[in-house]
């Protein structure tokens, strides 16, 4: 059996609305799926340019790259092939656009994006390894704001 690998790259794009973090999160056309804006590295692509590029087309949000968060692997059967899947994922400042602003041809995509409470994003976020991304951001952001100076 012949294996397939594929590369992936998103990201948890924050905002502060009132002193509370908010996450852009997407819900994937024709899926009940509560999903981190992701995609495909296209070829002379870095991983975080791929991340950048898939929030801009899934979200309409224009972001600044704070850190590199992780990756996620796993491993999927699709058509009867077995897919080894590696998303690099990285944490984001929103820097401008309005959420959901995204072209027609997008449409066929992405349902909707919408800013979700971060806490709500990593308890109702469908996938365990996006769970695990926004929960990391969240320790961070919880322990940057406790810990001394």
């Amino acid at each position: 059996m012949v294996a397939t690998r594929e590369y992936s790259a998103g990201g948890v794009v924050l905002r502060s609305v009132d002193g509370r973090a908010e996450v852009a999160v997407i819900k994937p056309m024709g899926r009940n799926v509560m999903a981190l804006p992701k995609g495909h590295i296209e070829r002379g692509e870095t991983s975080q340019q791929t991340a950048e590029r898939e929030i801009r087309e899934e979200t309409g949000l224009t972001v600044h790259c704070i850190k590199k968060l992780g990756d996620v692997k796993y491993v999927y059967r699709f058509k009867g092939k077995t897919i080894f899947k590696c998303v690099s994922f990285y944490v984001f400042r929103w820097e401008t656009g309005e959420i959901d602003q995204i072209s027609e041809a997008m449409r066929k995509e992405v349902d909707v994006a919408r800013w979700v409470p971060l806490e709500e994003a990593v308890a109702k976020l469908s996938y365990p390894g996006e769970r695990e991304m926004a929960g990391r951001v969240l320790d961070e952001l919880i322990s940057e704001t406790i810990s001394p100076s």
